[in-house]
């Protein structure tokens, strides 16, 4: 799928900082993820279609809340791909909370993706799940 960058309000850094989360998605994932995340939107239609059917159909790695005040949430791996089509392994971290936006995409990776990838707010970056 396709999604376009934007920026966001910048919560999830504080969260991504956090010694029990960064810990928790080093297990689970095999990477120390960059302490901020990625926000994208699906592109298209099709696009949003095609994040509904991952959020119902694909296999997620649960991550529960370890200290209070935090939500859990679900873990789906993903290559992300830039406009020179350089591959990126990272994942799309899902809060499980009510109301959540159901078109925002948060990845994190190894590295800031934005840096890795030469890509800003307004582009276009394509998610390719794995399960």
């Amino acid at each position: 799928m396709t999604g376009i960058i934007f920026s966001d309000l910048g919560q999830a850094a504080s969260f991504m900082t956090l010694d029990w989360v960064q810990a928790s998605l080093k297990q689970c994932l095999g990477f120390s993820p960059f302490p901020a995340t990625l926000n994208v939107r699906p592109k298209a239609a099709e696009d949003l279609q095609v994040w509904r059917r991952v959020q119902g159909e694909l296999t997620a790695v649960p991550l529960p809340p370890i200290d209070g005040g935090y939500c859990s949430a679900r873990i789906f791996r993903v290559g992300i791909f830039g406009p020179a089509s350089e591959r990126l392994d990272g994942a799309v971290l899902l809060p499980e909370v009510k109301d959540y936006p159901n078109d925002k995409i948060e990845i994190v990776a190894p590295v800031r993706v934005k840096e890795y990838l030469g890509v800003g707010d307004g582009d276009a970056v394509t998610l390719e799940f794995i399960n």
